[in-house]
């Protein structure tokens, strides 16, 4: 957490606060997770867009003698990514680790965990980002293709860790690989897809995600690290979760119970009767 739907979230939550701001100030006291925000001071917010669960605000020079467009020298990005716990508020607090000043006034970053990062970088300048720098299509776009995802899925290993890599598609964590394993009935360490499994997970994340974004995401638990909108609104997919959190419970399509493992250090839920394990022929 926060997964894709809950960044998206937190982009449109936002863009009305920043959009065409100056940004004055960037305060913290940690520069190694927050790393040359110093650069993003004078310039404006001309857009918020997001790539997997990387939020970036872009920025152009605020004097407009010198703001020369997208190709501009003078653009910069400020990448956010808000770790297992961050999240934007509009007031800050005892977690507050970043104040994001504009001319219109403050915007607060809290992180209770304190595992969010920042930095601004010259557009596309991700060397320092290995994930952001390879990161696959996004879900649900026109560049995430059924005939590639499945060439993919045909060579990959177990299933669940290779969604998480975010090399196939961006932006599935723990809860939606769970949750889209589950509606395409196919096991957390499955290998090898076929052709036929491949495109039923195709649909499963399209679905599971665009279901996940319109619902504002998933706040689980009541710890000060549940996510949560900047104006403290819980997102509500965790109400139509089917597997994700439920050990124990009866699976909702054929009534077994729901098994917890682990699986490439994560907690894994799956039903053990709807996601069997195929075994490859030799």
């Amino acid at each position: 957490m926060p997964e894709l739907p809950e960044v998206e979230t937190t982009r449109r939550k936002i863009e009305p606060l920043l959009l065409g701001r100056t940004i004055l100030e960037v305060q913290h006291d940690a520069p190694h997770k927050y790393r040359d925000t110093h650069l993003a001071a004078g310039r404006r917010v001309t857009g918020l867009s997001r790539r997997g669960k990387y939020l970036m605000l872009h920025l152009a020079a605020a004097d407009a003698a010198h703001d020369q467009g997208a190709d501009s020298p003078h653009d910069l990005e400020f990448i956010v990514h808000l770790g297992m716990t961050g999240g934007f508020r509009l007031e800050g607090g005892k977690h507050t680790r970043v104040t994001l000043r504009t001319d219109v006034g403050d915007l607060y970053f809290d992180d209770p965990r304190r595992f969010g990062k920042m930095a601004v970088v010259r557009p596309g300048a991700y060397a320092g980002m290995p994930t952001l720098a390879a990161m696959g299509p996004e879900p649900l776009s026109a560049d995430f293709r059924e005939e590639d995802f499945a060439a993919l899925a045909a060579q990959a290993g177990a299933v669940k860790p290779w969604l998480l890599s975010q090399k196939p598609v961006s932006g599935v964590g723990n809860i939606y690989a769970d949750e889209s394993l589950w509606l395409a009935g196919l096991h957390p360490t499955q290998t090898r897809l076929t052709r036929e499994e491949a495109g039923r997970l195709y649909h499963a994340v399209r679905d599971v995600m665009g279901r996940a974004v319109e619902a504002g995401g998933s706040s689980l638990g009541k710890g000060e690290g549940n996510y949560r909108q900047h104006d403290g609104l819980s997102g509500l997919f965790q109400h139509a979760h089917n597997v994700y959190g439920k050990g124990g419970e009866p699976c909702p399509r054929c009534g077994t119970p729901i098994e917890k493992s682990v699986v490439a250090q994560r907690g894994t839920h799956h039903c053990p009767q709807c996601q069997p394990l195929r075994r490859e022929t030799v």
